[in-house]
Parts: structure tokens; sequence; C-alpha cells
């Protein structure tokens, strides 16, 4: 009897945890992950977008000049002026698209008479926000070349070792878009990586050939 009533036991236990697996499988397959696409966006692009500008920045500076004060001066502008340039175009872009929701929200209001207008107000995308994240996105990965670049003497192991660490930041921007969005992870991270490299090598070949030329 005693034998029985521990299988008994066994049996309920797996069943138990069967159920809550099955209960775990079917939430994580219910969740809709297109919800975190915009914010994911516009993180993933801010810091892709900070990273490889003020990257190729470098890369084109540092083909004509070995100056490393030229350098991080350059990198330094393109930081600033793309932050601001990223808050103030998130901005504009997103108080539009709060207005087009305003005006259609005053349209509903106004055909079907529903005056439940505070709840829909607060779902509404702050331009603020969207602006400050935006920016802070842009500087967070332009500063990752600023300061791999700048402690480091030789001219040629410092374009190396920006493009090592522009390359690694570009893995792991790739690998938290595909984790979170629950895309391919491979694909991802190459698209990043092949984009930021082209990006790179384009500028430094340009303004190489420009400098060369004496214009």
């Amino acid at each position: 009897m005693s034998s029985k009533n521990d299988l008994c036991i066994m049996v309920s236990d797996n069943k138990s945890e069967h159920e809550n697996r099955h209960v775990s499988m079917k939430e994580d397959y219910d969740f809709d992950y297109s919800q975190r696409g915009q914010w994911l966006r516009a993180a993933v692009l801010g810091a892709t977008d900070g990273l490889v500008s003020v990257a190729s920045l470098m890369m084109g500076v540092g083909a004509v000049k070995h100056d490393i004060r030229a350098m991080i001066l350059t990198g330094f502008a393109g930081l600033v002026a793309g932050a601001c340039s990223m808050a103030i175009g998130e901005f504009v872009s997103v108080y539009s698209q709060r207005d087009v929701e305003v005006a259609q929200m005053k349209r509903d209001t106004k055909n079907a008479g529903n005056n439940d207008q505070e709840s829909e107000k607060e779902a509404l995308p702050n331009p603020i926000q969207a602006a400050a994240a935006s920016a802070c996105a842009f500087m967070i990965g332009a500063i990752m070349p600023l300061l791999a670049a700048a402690f480091i003497v030789n001219h040629k192991i410092r374009l190396g070792v920006v493009v090592a660490t522009v390359s690694l930041a570009l893995v792991i921007f790739g690998w938290i878009g595909a984790v979170l969005g629950k895309t391919p992870v491979l694909k991802s991270c190459l698209r990043l990586l092949v984009g930021g490299w082209m990006a790179m090598v384009v500028t430094f070949a340009l303004t190489k050939w420009i400098g060369s030329t004496g214009l």
C-alpha cells in the first residue's frame, strides 16, 4: 500500500508540473511581442545611430589626421549634434502623432458621444519623454568609440580599437533587440554588424581619397 501511495504522489506532481509548464508556454505564446516594437525600435535605432555615426566620423578624421585631439573633438561634436538632432526629430514626430490622435479622439467623441476622454489621454504618446529617450540612447551608443579611443596614443592601434569596440557593441545591440523582440539572433546581429562596417569603410575610404587629392 505504501508503494502505491508513493506512486500516486509522483504522478500527481508530474501532472501538476506539466500543467504549470503548459500554462507558462501558453502565456508566452499569447504575448504580443509587436507591442514592444515601437520603443524597441527607437532604443536600438538611437544607440546604433550614435555608435555608427560617431565612430564613422572618428574613422574619417583618422584617415587623414593622426592627432588624437582632432579625432576626439570630432567625435564629441558628433555626439552633441547627433543627440540634439535625434531629440528634436523625435519630439516633432511624436508631437505630430499626438496631434493626429487628439483630433481623432475629438471626432470620435463628437460622433459617438463618448465622454471617457481621461483614460484615452493617458494613452497618448509623450513627446518630451520620447525626445529624452532618443537623445539618451544616441549618447549611450556615441560614447563607446570615444572612450575606446581616448587613452590610446598609437594611431593604427587606436583605429583598430575603435573598429573592434564598435563591432562588439553592434553584436550586443543586435542580440538585445533579437531577444526582446523574439527574432532570429544571428540575422539581427549580422544585419547591424555589416551595416556598421559599411558605414565606417565608406567614410574612411572617401575621406582618405579626398584628403589625398589635396581638396
